[in-house]
C-alpha cells in the first residue's frame, strides 16, 4: 500500500494566552527579545486548544475541501501541515514537495520584485532554475501583471501580491498545494481561473487542501471535504454529504442563537446580522415581497477602502447571493462610530431554506467573515422544486393555433 501524500494522526495544537504567549515556541524574534527585555515573567492568562487529537489521511492526487466556522482549527491544519507552526502532540507528515498559500503574499520578499520573488519560491520548492525558466512565462502570463514583473513587490497592491502568489504556488509543480481563504479577496474572474486552475492541478495528480468558505467552489472541485468544529473533526466523507450537515448545523444554531451579536475589542467587530421583512427580524419570510438583509458593525478608528458583502447559501450549498457594497456605493470611508448597512434582495428567490452570511475586507484583505450570521425560510409562492435558485413565477405567455 503506498504512502499517502498526508497523514495526521491525533494532532493536537495549544496556545497560550496573555503576554509572552507567542514568544514560547514558534514565536518571532522580536518576541523572542521583547521577552528577555521584560523585568517581570510573561503572565500567561489561559491555553485554547486549536486542534484536538486530529486525525485524517489524504492520498496522492486528490482534492479534499475542509470546512468550518472562523476559528474551528482549519487553518491551524494547514500551518502545521506547511511546517510554520509544530504541532503540541501528535505527528502530521507529508510525502512531496509542498507549496503553500495561506494569506496574500506568503513567502515573498518585499525588497525583491516580482521576478526575483518566482525565482526565489521556486528555489525554496526544490527546483532547479531551468525548470523555474521553463513556467516563468505562464506564471507571469497568469497573474496578469507583466508589465511589474520587474517592480519591487512592496509597491504592489493587495490583489497584484495576491495574482503572483497565487500562479507561483500553482505553476511551480509543487506535489502538494495548500489553498487557504485567500481567493475570496480576489475579483470573481481571478477567483474563476484559481478554481479552473486547482481543477487542472488535480486532473496532473496532484494533492490540494482547500480551506474555503466558498461551499460552492469546494462542492465542485472536491470529492471529498472535512468538517472542523471546535478543533475536532466533526465529519469527514462525500462532499455533499459534509456540506449538508454543515449546512444544517449552521441552520439550527443560528436559531438557537436568534439574533447574531459580537461586540469585541477588535478595530473593526461585527454586532449583529438578521433579516426582515415589513420592518420586523423574521426567520421566515414570503417569497412574494422583498426582504432586507440587515448587518450592524462598528469601527475603533477611522478607515478607507472598507468593502462588505452579504452572501446567501441555501441548503443545497449553492451560492445564491453575493453582493458588494463597492458594486453599488463604491468602498466606504468611516470614521469611528457604528454602523448599520441595508440590501434589499427583490423577490425572485425560490422557496426553501437560505443561511446569510457577511464578509468585510479593508484595502484588499479579508479582515471578518461570518458566514452563518442568519438563517431564513422563504415560503409563500410557487410549488417548483427547492432545489432551483430563482423563482421568476411570471413572465410566461403562451399561443395557441388549431392548425396541425
Amino acid at each position: 500500500m503506498s504512502e499517502p501524500a498526508i497523514r495526521l494522526d491525533n494532532v493536537s495544537k495549544r496556545y497560550l494566552l496573555g503576554e509572552g504567549g507567542a514568544s514560547r515556541r514558534g514565536g518571532s524574534l522580536r518576541d523572542s527579545v521583547t521577552s528577555r527585555l521584560r523585568l517581570a515573567p510573561p503572565r500567561i492568562r489561559g491555553e485554547m486548544w486549536a486542534l484536538r487529537d486530529v486525525s485524517f489521511e489524504v492520498p496522492h492526487g486528490q482534492a479534499i475541501g475542509i470546512v468550518g466556522r472562523n476559528g474551528a482549527g482549519k487553518t491551524t491544519v494547514l500551518k502545521i501541515l506547511s511546517r510554520i507552526t509544530h504541532p503540541t502532540s501528535g505527528v502530521a507528515t507529508t510525502s512531496g514537495r509542498v507549496g503553500a498559500l495561506l494569506e496574500v503574499g506568503t513567502g515573498f520578499h518585499p525588497e525583491l520584485t516580482g521576478r526575483e520573488n518566482v525565482y526565489l519560491n521556486g528555489a525554496i520548492l526544490g527546483m532547479r532554475r531551468s525548470e523555474i525558466d521553463r513556467r516563468f512565462d505562464d506564471i507571469v502570463d497568469f497573474s496578469g501583471i507583466p508589465a511589474f514583473v520587474d517592480t519591487p513587490v512592496k509597491r504592489y497592491s493587495s490583489g497584484m501580491r495576491l495574482r503572483l502568489a497565487f500562479s507561483v504556488a500553482a505553476h511551480l509543480q509543487a506535489e502538494i498545494l495548500f489553498v487557504d481563504e485567500v481567493i475570496a479577496v480576489g475579483d470573481a474572474e481571478f477567483q474563476r481561473r484559481c478554481l479552473q486552475k486547482l481543477a487542472e492541478i488535480e486532473l496532473e495528480g496532484r494533492t490540494v487542501i482547500l480551506v474555503s468558505h466558498n461551499l460552492e467552489a469546494i462542492s465542485r472541485l472536491c470529492r471529498r471535504a472535512l468538517w472542523i468544529e471546535e478543533g475536532t473533526v466533526r465529519s469527514d466523507g462525500p462532499t455533499a454529504e459534509v456540506l449538508d450537515a454543515y449546512l444544517d448545523a449552521g441552520r439550527r444554531g443560528t436559531l438557537e442563537r436568534g439574533e447574531y451579536h459580537r461586540d469585541d475589542e477588535a478595530d473593526i467587530a461585527l454586532r449583529s446580522i438578521d433579516v426582515r421583512q415589513d420592518g420586523a427580524r423574521r426567520p421566515t419570510a414570503d417569497n412574494r415581497r422583498p426582504i432586507e438583509l440587515h448587518m450592524s458593525f462598528v469601527t475603533r478608528r477611522p478607515v478607507a477602502d472598507l468593502d462588505v458583502a452579504f452572501t446567501m447559501i441555501n441548503l443545497s450549498g449553492a451560492t445564491v447571493l453575493v453582493e458588494r457594497v463597492a458594486d453599488a456605493l463604491g468602498v466606504l470611508t468611516l470614521e469611528p462610530g457604528v454602523h448599520d448597512l441595508v440590501l434589499t434582495v427583490p423577490p425572485v428567490l425560490n422557496r426553501g431554506d437560505h443561511v446569510v452570511g457577511v464578509r468585510i475586507v479593508e484595502d484588499g484583505h479579508l479582515v471578518m467573515e461570518e458566514q452563518h450570521g442568519a438563517f431564513v425560510h422563504l415560503d409563500g409562492r410557487g410549488s417548483g422544486t427547492t432545489a432551483a435558485v430563482l423563482h421568476l413565477g411570471e413572465g410566461w405567455s403562451c399561443t395557441s393555433s388549431t392548425e396541425p
